[in-house]
């Protein structure tokens, strides 16, 4: 998974072992359930930190009470180690804010 313009096989996204994110079409998605929408917004600028970071951007989605996420890199259709990267990251940001992955 080193090369950022690979794009996974289904069997490298199982590798990678996201829990929460599910693949939807050519993208990882997950929702995340904030419960406050502070706590909602929070998470999105975190996010939003470490996408500007990293160079690559998800679409986000910001509602009471939950945070929609999808990543792709379209720049290959397709889901790369960039989003698998980044997954992690925001996986990391919603549990250091206490925030849960619908399952």
């Amino acid at each position: 998974m080193a090369d950022p313009r690979h794009k996974l096989s289904t069997a490298e996204l199982a590798e990678a072992g996201l829990s929460g994110w599910r693949l939807t079409g050519d993208a990882l998605t997950a929702t995340f359930r904030t419960r406050k929408f502070s706590t909602g917004l929070e998470f999105v600028n975190r996010i939003g930190a470490s996408a500007e970071e990293s160079n690559h951007h998800p679409d986000l989605t910001l509602t009471y009470p939950e945070v929609r996420v999808t990543l792709s890199s379209h720049d290959v259709g397709g889901i790369t180690s960039r989003d698998i990267d980044l997954a992690r990251t925001i996986s990391g940001h919603a549990a250091d804010l206490g925030v849960a992955a619908a399952e």
